[in-house]
């Protein structure tokens, strides 16, 4: 299936709804957004990266605030940073306009926190790769994902499961907006650390739960 250019959905997007398909539809179906200080720390730290000169630095070049795109995954946004590594001589890559040799594409996303596994990012990074990979015909092999906090990165290999997780989750992003139903909410631990919490209510308006039996027990609490 090809997508046209009006039915692209942000490549970011695809964090959320491998983080909670109910997070990706509040924010794509209802337009709620509620900021915090991670999200705050969060954007000013993309603002402060794609605000940075693209720049070389010996057989690295660095591009920052590329825009991408894909109509096989029905995907756009911008890049954080891709790094252009300097192939060596005879291997193949893609050619870089005014400069010599053959390079690799290396997808750098930045996120706030300290290093850990979160499938989503790594979703998120994958998605990024696709699309260039499609815009230019090449194969990306790997990016990493940046932590702010401990200002240190992980090297994320593109490994196939990876690729086909990414395309699956491409594809109930789209479904879900398409149906345009938002799914009932259902807590779990990680709900704790989403910034849509207080407007989600997972433990008080999930699935199978009774606004009579909450009202009367917030009665009973009051006359306790």
């Amino acid at each position: 299936m090809t997508y046209s250019e009006d039915n692209l959905l942000p490549i970011s997007a695809l964090a959320d709804i491998v983080f909670c398909e109910r997070r990706a539809a509040l924010h794509q179906l209802e337009e709620i957004w509620q900021e915090s200080v991670s999200t705050i720390e969060g954007h000013y730290l993309h603002d402060k990266v794609h605000a940075g000169e693209n720049e070389s630095r010996g057989d690295v070049r660095i591009v920052r605030g590329l825009r991408l795109r894909s109509l096989r995954l029905g995907l756009s946004g911008v890049a954080d940073v891709f790094e252009f590594h300097r192939l060596d001589q005879g291997a193949e890559g893609i050619v870089l306009p005014g400069v010599s040799g053959r390079w690799t594409p290396f997808p750098v996303e930045y996120k706030r926190g300290v290093v850990r596994h979160e499938e989503s990012f790594e979703c998120q990074l994958c998605a990024q790769a696709l699309c260039l990979e499609e815009m230019l015909n090449c194969h990306i092999p790997a990016g990493a994902l940046f932590y702010g906090l401990s200002r240190r990165r992980k090297d994320i290999l593109l490994t196939d499961e990876l690729r086909h997780g990414t395309e699956e989750a491409a594809v109930r992003l789209h479904h879900l907006v398409n149906a345009g139903v938002t799914p009932p909410a259902t807590y779990a631990k990680k709900c704790e650390k989403c910034s849509l919490l207080a407007q989600c209510m997972p433990k008080t308006a999930g699935a199978g739960k009774s606004a009579d039996k909450y009202l009367r027990s917030e009665i009973l609490d009051l006359k306790c």
